[in-house]
Formats: structure tokens, sequence, C-alpha cells
């Protein structure tokens, strides 16, 4: 940490978030379920084993195409209790609410929040609700808590990542970042760009069914893939190489990032997820992608290896090689 002040850019998912996690949480938390720095914890449980995660949610604006705060909310929490392998059960919910927000906007996202823990199969069992003063919340802030339950012998991490592996993702990307950046500064484009917010759970039941030995899931928010695969990368100790061409990619979104000046391996998803599995399992496990709802768009889109310890490369359109890195500094405030 070289700030001594928090900067929006700590929350972006790249390169100063991981050293905010890793240089003052990690040091002030020490504990070694924490450590292993999955998407949800998994915790042995009197008869059974648990899949723990929380999440909070601050997007500007609180509406945009293809979704809003509430089914982030649940639909992210979820899909993050899912990375585990686990089978999401219930939620929490905690609302920070602004001064001066107008009821109507509140009643509108908890209908949102009932019909996504519906589609997910997921109870919301509790929850508190906070009250600040105007100018001090963006009309409003959620931070959800998710449990699961985890079958027994399946045991998914960042960390089990080998050389031989195959990298799958779920869909196109850049799709939730562009919806929300479009929606904020007012911007058009010939087609419409929604948001792609949505549970997951169901894809990856479906994946460990026919790929058992899959290493681990991931979904590419905040930093996008370029954040998700780094991390993986260091975790294992591993090169991930991605093949440009074989990355989906709407074109309005494409051309939106080219616009915008952005990197779409950069962007958030929140209704996309990276899956490694071997080598030998990949086609089974992108064919149950495809058949899931959400994954008719899944490809494999690269490879595992060793020639570099914890670096990320792409093979780009015209034969180059060169480094995905995470993202340095702040692109996309407010966008989950």
């Amino acid at each position: 940490m070289q700030q001594d002040r928090i900067l929006l850019a700590h929350g972006s998912g790249g390169t100063m978030m991981r050293d905010l996690i890793n240089d003052v949480f990690m040091t002030g938390f020490d504990d070694d379920i924490l450590s292993r720095m999955d998407d949800a914890a998994s915790v042995d449980f009197p008869g059974s084993r648990l899949a723990i995660s929380t999440d909070t949610y601050v997007v500007n604006p609180l509406f945009f195409p293809g979704g809003d705060i509430g089914r982030l909310a649940v639909c992210g929490t979820v899909n993050d209790i899912a990375t585990s392998g686990a089978k999401p059960l219930y939620l929490s919910v905690g609302f920070v609410l602004e001064e001066g927000m107008p009821v109507d906007d509140l009643r509108r996202i908890l209908l949102s929040m009932r019909d996504a823990a519906a589609e997910a199969g997921v109870r919301i069992i509790t929850g508190d609700t906070k009250v600040v003063e105007k100018g001090h919340g963006d009309g409003c802030y959620i931070n959800t808590a998710g449990v699961g339950v985890l079958a027994e012998g399946v045991d998914l991490s960042g960390s089990h990542v080998r050389p031989g592996d195959v990298v799958l993702l779920s869909g196109t990307l850049g799709d939730h970042g562009i919806a929300v950046i479009s929606t904020r500064e007012g911007l058009s484009f010939s087609t419409d760009i929604k948001s792609d917010a949505a549970p997951l759970a169901t894809m990856i039941a479906a994946v460990l069914a026919v790929a058992p030995d899959v290493r681990c899931f991931r979904d590419p928010t905040r930093g996008g893939l370029a954040s998700t695969l780094n991390e993986l990368a260091g975790a294992s100790g591993v090169t991930i190489t991605v093949t440009e061409t074989g990355v989906p990619v709407r074109d309005q979104v494409r051309g939106a990032c080219e616009m915008l000046g952005y990197d779409v391996f950069q962007v958030a998803n929140e209704g996309k997820m990276v899956a490694i599995v071997p080598a030998g399992q990949a086609e089974a496990a992108l064919a149950a992608m495809r058949h899931a709802p959400y994954g008719e768009d899944a490809a494999i889109i690269g490879a595992v290896s060793d020639e570099s310890v914890g670096k990320v490369y792409v093979k780009t359109a015209f034969g180059a090689t060169r480094i995905m890195d995470m993202l340095v500094g702040e692109q996309l405030p407010r966008i989950c």
C-alpha cells in the first residue's frame, strides 16, 4: 500500500484492490480459510459442510437495462456461493437507505430481489435497515450474505488449477459494465445493451455433474476477466493463455469499449462464469454450460501451462502475444 488514504480505485477489482486486501485486510484478519481468497468460504459444520459468502452492492444508477441493484445483489451472492460447488439456500439482506429516496423505488427493488431469489431457488430469511443523511448514500446500498450446503467430496478453489487444464467462459463479456455506464452517462447505441445479471447455480451444478474434477469456478465481476484470471494464475502458480478470437463479445459491446477506451477484458460482468477443468472433461463441461440457462454463448477460451508462473497472456487476432494485466486505477465506479 503506497497510499495513506482510501481511493475509489481501491474498490475497482484491480491491482490497488488486491494490494489493499493483501496488505491491510489479510494482515488484520489472519485465518486459514480466509487466506484461500475464494469467493465463498467452505466450512465444516456438524452434520454437513457449508459455503458462506457476503458482498455489498453500490451501483449508480440503481436501475439500468436488464436489471437493478436488487437483482444484482441476489444474483451476485448466489453466484459466489455456487462457485464453491455448493447449493445456495439462504440469504440475509442489509439496506443502507439515503434520506429522500422514493419509497416506490425501494418497493421496486424489493420486488426485483424477490423475483431473483425465486428464480435462484433461495430464501431471504433475515435483514437489517439503516438510513443515512441526504447526500451520504447514493440512494441505496445493499449488503447480502449467503449460505449454501456442500456435497461430500466437493473441494473447489482457485489454488487447484494445474498445467494442462482448460479455461471455459459461460458467455459474452462486458454486457453489465457497458449497460451501467451507458445509462449513467446518457449514451445511446444502435442496439440495446443489457446487463447480464443472472443466477448461475443451475449451470454450475450441470457442469459438476459431467465434469466432477472441475478445479474451480469464478465469476468475473469487478476487474473483469483480466482480474479473475490473474487471481487464479497467482493462487495456483501457473500461466493462463487466452485466445482472443475465442472470447465471445457482442459487437455492440466491443464497439462501445473501443469508443470509450475500455479494455473489454477489464469490464465487469454479473452473469458470467469462468470454469477451469481438466482437458479431458472440457468438452463435456462446455456442452453442459451451453444447455444450461444463460450459457448458450459459452466457449473454451484458453489453456493453463507452467511457462511463466502467475502470468496471464492473450494470443491476439494478429498472432502476437501480450500480457493480460489487471486493471490499474479506477475504470467504472459504482457498477457492482
